[in-house]
């Protein structure tokens, strides 16, 4: 199991729960997920889990890409609870397509003592093409969660990763901004060690108004969309994503290079949930017909 222990921002926070000490037994929610591409379609190859982390099968309902392998993430427990540590390891063969989602928004339930953790590594080989795409994160009155993402991929490999950050349950209106602390890094290397950047942002509204200017301002909804990919498609789609301000909704965005020819990171603010997710879905289809050719599918009924 990786420890997180050594981030500064939870200092104040290694004390145990009362209840099952942090990473006990039912605590550590483990998954590996490999799939390969075989033949005409990617299959999950192999898979471990480990409760309350679980997968079922793969399925291919995307008609717009029958090929490839769509992976629900399912958690059995009622969220991220204190001392819940995640691992995730996922890796991706030659020329393997995955879309790999949540079965639900990630409820990070109030805490009174230690914090809740999750480790992501994914591996894609050559030609390789993931959506990593969760749904939103909400972290409950003075929940702490922290999140590191490590990606390996060579230039020949594309991955869209999103992050949405609700300020909380937002229909109590003083559980906005009341966690405790939320950290998010993500990191991504090539396959010889090289790094190509590393983002990490740490919100902590106890020590500072995240709604002051310069910060969210009077937005509440946060999505941080990460894609990485071969130059050329970079430059196109920079062509084509321009920055975005809407007053009526509200709802801000604007999409910029990652260092060293990575991708493109592309952020949106707004007030509401869901046109937040709207403009992720948008940039995320951009992106699809860029890199691989095929549009998104219409949105099912009941989203």
């Amino acid at each position: 199991m990786i420890s997180l222990d050594d981030a500064a921002e939870l200092a104040a926070y290694h004390d145990e729960p009362a209840q099952l000490p942090s990473g006990a037994p039912g605590k550590v929610g483990r998954l590996r997920l490999r799939f390969e591409r075989r033949a005409d379609r990617t299959v999950l190859a192999d898979l471990y889990r480990q409760a309350p982390l679980l997968v079922q099968r793969a399925l291919y309902w995307d008609t717009a890409m029958p090929e490839m392998a769509c992976v629900f993430i399912v958690s059995t427990s009622g969220g991220m609870l204190q001392g819940d540590r995640n691992e995730i390891d996922v890796s991706l063969g030659d020329g393997a397509q995955v879309h790999l989602t949540t079965q639900a928004a990630m409820k990070v339930q109030e805490m009174d003592a230690n914090y809740a953790s999750a480790v992501q590594r994914i591996v894609l080989a050559d030609d390789a093409y993931l959506e990593y795409l969760p749904e939103p994160t909400i972290p409950f009155r003075h929940s702490r969660f922290i999140t590191r993402t490590h990606v390996t991929l060579p230039e020949s490999a594309t991955m869209l990763y999103a992050e949405i950050l609700t300020p909380g349950r937002m229909h109590r209106h003083d559980e906005v901004f009341q966690y405790d602390v939320l950290s998010s890094t993500v990191r991504a290397a090539r396959p010889a060690g090289v790094d190509l950047f590393v983002e990490k942002f740490v919100i902590t509204p106890e020590h500072g108004d995240v709604q002051r200017k310069g910060v969210l301002g009077d937005f509440l909804v946060y999505a941080n969309v990460v894609l990485l990919t071969a130059p050329e498609h970079t430059s196109r789609l920079l062509d084509t994503v321009g920055p975005q301000w809407d007053d009526s909704t509200p709802l801000a965005a604007g999409v910029n290079r990652l260092p060293n020819n990575a991708g493109l990171v592309y952020k949106v603010l707004g007030r509401k949930t869901e046109p937040v997710r709207e403009r992720v879905r948008e940039f995320c289809a951009a992106a699809r017909v860029e890199c691989v050719g095929r549009p998104v599918p219409p949105r099912f009924a009941w989203r």
